[in-house]
């Protein structure tokens, strides 16, 4: 079968030919019908991102994975062959160390992927397997930093930096649940454009030299009850705490490596402010979002900026790279 292969040491994409995996025990193959390419796969050819657990120097990309059910190893009980499921982003081993597919062991960049057993989610019939696959990562990081990190409630204004994968789908989650006003804050002007079709009330250029005056404007002077940092930057960490309000929470979604600084400790403490670390999601946010999807309440089709066959995996990393087309969510269609 075709896969996409990350070759860790030379930071190599190759796509080769390999046998199509058999199951073991207690593990299910599933023929990939969507893979999502997200900025992580980028990073880790590009080197900015390395597995931590990964046995040996190659493996198949991609965490984000929709398909159907092709073979059962012994044990498996539960699943049926043609069923439509989709991967969750990761597992736990013994250890209870967390292993990320796509990451430390291989992914769905394939024809066909392997996955345990309790790691498939049944997705109903009418959402499509594009917009399914993305679902882990894209869409349940932050609805896990939204409803459990952040503990958005109803009414209370939210700001969301950095509008790309994640930033996208935090606009339409915070709506969902009831934030309002939901302010968008991204320099660039298709960003902006497309958080306000999401669901953003609002969309700010941070640069703007009366930024503050506006969010504190349709704040009514309160400030925000919640900042959200999806583009992992420092200077969206220093410009998000000049705006938030009393008890407001800053929730650092995006990584930038660098120290966090609050500038004075004594508003901070004052205002009882707080910094919030948010990593990822758990299996259930997961389930969550398949009902809601299933049930009409979240609709995914924007999301899907693109679909490339597999082979076209390198030109879609390059796409991701460059921002071309401001993408949300590219997908690799074997």
């Amino acid at each position: 079968m075709l896969a996409g292969r990350l070759h860790v040491t030379g930071r190599e994409l190759r796509m080769e030919s390999v046998p199509v995996p058999e199951p073991g025990r207690g593990q299910v193959r599933v023929r990939v019908a969507a893979a999502g390419v997200c900025l992580s796969d980028v990073h880790l050819i590009d080197g900015t991102l390395t597995p931590l657990y990964l046995a040996g120097d190659v493996v198949t990309l991609g965490h984000e994975v929709a398909g159907t059910v092709d073979a059962l190893g012994d044990g498996v009980e539960g699943w049926v062959p043609g069923q439509r499921v989709l991967l969750q982003a990761g597992e736990r081993d013994r250890r209870g160390s967390v292993l990320t597919r796509g990451v430390d062991y291989d992914g769905g960049w394939a024809e066909y992927a392997l996955a345990r057993e309790d790691t498939l989610v049944p997705i109903p019939d009418a959402l499509p397997f594009e917009q399914a696959c993305i679902i882990p990562d894209a869409v349940s990081t932050p609805w896990a930093a939204v409803t459990d990190t952040a503990r958005t409630r109803p009414g209370e204004a939210v700001g969301v930096w950095g509008v790309g994968g994640l930033g996208a789908h935090a606009v339409q989650l915070l709506r969902l649940v009831g934030a309002a006003p939901v302010i968008a804050v991204d320099p660039l002007p298709a960003a902006r454009e497309r958080a306000l079709t999401l669901g953003a009330d609002v969309a700010l250029d941070p640069k703007d030299g009366g930024f503050r005056d506006a969010v504190l404007e349709l704040t009514a002077a309160r400030g925000l009850d919640v900042a959200f940092d999806f583009a992992g930057v420092t200077p969206v960490r220093e410009q998000a705490l000049t705006v938030l309000g009393r008890r407001g929470r800053l929730v650092l979604a995006g990584i930038a490596n660098r120290p966090v600084t609050i500038a004075s400790d004594s508003r901070f403490n004052y205002l009882g402010q707080s910094v919030h670390g948010h990593y990822g999601s758990e299996a259930e946010h997961v389930d969550q979002l398949v009902s809601l999807a299933g049930q009409g309440r979240l609709d995914l089709a924007a999301s899907v900026s693109d679909v490339l066959p597999l082979a076209d995996a390198a030109e879609a990393v390059r796409r991701v790279h460059d921002k071309q087309g401001n993408p949300i969510r590219l997908i690799l269609r074997p």
